[in-house]
């Protein structure tokens, strides 16, 4: 199969289309990250996502629509959930609603819920418009590999296996959506994103983590020990730790690798002696900048080394989440 990176423009939406509609999965932008595609009511083409990306049956997908598609029939929306989608959507929020049953069951591997997602990015809305159907996406990368926010990304992962990737350019907001446990009367965010804690919380009064027990079956994707991992050997430590960080580096540099440290500014600034990828300064540039870190660091280094950033609160506990589990550090707190 020859995969084509194309523009969006109406003769590629009408061929990403016929796609969809002939069961076929398509790469598309968001402004998270690139989603990976299929008709939702269509049971052989979501089970070719879980194929593709070699994704655990257990891993729950996202179902995208755009922003004038009536819910309605596909999920039960509480009350209380209307002020959240007038303020946040469409946006990096994924709200999850108890199901109509209308998608195929493999959507949600069987859970009673639908988990909701209105992109803001133009070029995913000019795609799901195209389409008009729900789209199950989960992120266009093999399962626990990075994240792709590029069309060259979804590429490097998918040639040969997908026939389309809809180029909208680079995701700029870099992690997930926030996803919303909205099936009782507290919202519950299930995996931090863009949308705040906080945020939340000042629309609706309260909003709590969900803490995954071990053993339990995700109720959404990203949920996992180990996700978003580079190929490459990872080394990690604490914010407080930078000087280990330092050891470690040249010792594996005293071994004959490339050693890269993976930090925040301020800390990049005091190790100008070493090979660096800066995640900048603001939990925003952080978050913007993770994924394709990530992405440079195991093609450049033998050893790469995670410097834990020091804030924590809002869009930090998305990057937090995401640079943990990227490493292999245990998230349970």
């Amino acid at each position: 199969m020859i995969t084509q990176i194309l523009p969006v423009t109406s003769r590629s939406l009408a061929y990403a289309k016929e796609l969809i509609e002939a069961g076929e999965v398509v790469a598309f932008h968001t402004e998270t990250v690139y989603g990976l595609g299929a008709d939702a009511c269509n049971d052989a083409a979501v089970k070719k996502i879980f194929a593709l990306k070699g994704r655990p049956a257990d891993n729950p997908l996202f179902a995208h629509v755009h922003s004038g598609y009536d819910i309605s029939g596909l999920v039960e929306t509480p009350a209380w959930t209307a002020r959240l989608r007038e303020k946040f959507l469409p946006g990096p929020l994924t709200m999850v609603y108890p199901s109509r049953g209308v998608v195929s069951p493999s959507v949600s591997c069987g859970l009673p819920t639908l988990s909701l997602r209105v992109p803001s990015s133009p070029t995913a809305q000019a795609f799901l418009r195209a389409v008009d159907r729900p789209i199950a996406a989960p992120s266009a990368n093999r399962s626990k590999h990075v994240s792709p926010v590029t069309a060259q990304h979804v590429y490097d992962d998918f040639a040969g296996d997908i026939p389309l990737i809809l180029d909208g350019g680079a995701s700029q907001g870099g992690i997930e959506s926030t996803v919303l446990d909205c099936t009782g009367t507290v919202p519950l965010i299930l995996r931090a994103g863009l949308v705040t804690r906080e945020m939340i919380a000042a629309e609706v009064g309260a909003c709590e983590y969900y803490h995954m027990q071990a053993g339990e079956k995700p109720k959404s994707p990203g949920m996992a020990y180990k996700h978003y991992a580079p190929s490459c050997r990872t080394a990690f430590f604490a914010a407080d730790d930078a000087a280990g960080a330092v050891r470690c580096y040249n010792a594996e540099k005293g071994r004959g690798g490339t050693p890269v440290l993976l930090c925040e500014h301020a800390v990049a600034l005091a190790h100008a002696d070493c090979r660096v990828l800066d995640l900048g300064n603001t939990p925003e540039e952080m978050a913007s900048n993770l994924y394709a870190h990530l992405r440079t660091g195991e093609h450049m280094a033998t050893l790469l080394i995670g410097i834990e950033p020091a804030a924590r609160g809002g869009v930090m506990d998305g990057v937090r989440n995401r640079l943990l589990r990227a490493f292999g550090q245990d998230t349970r707190e």
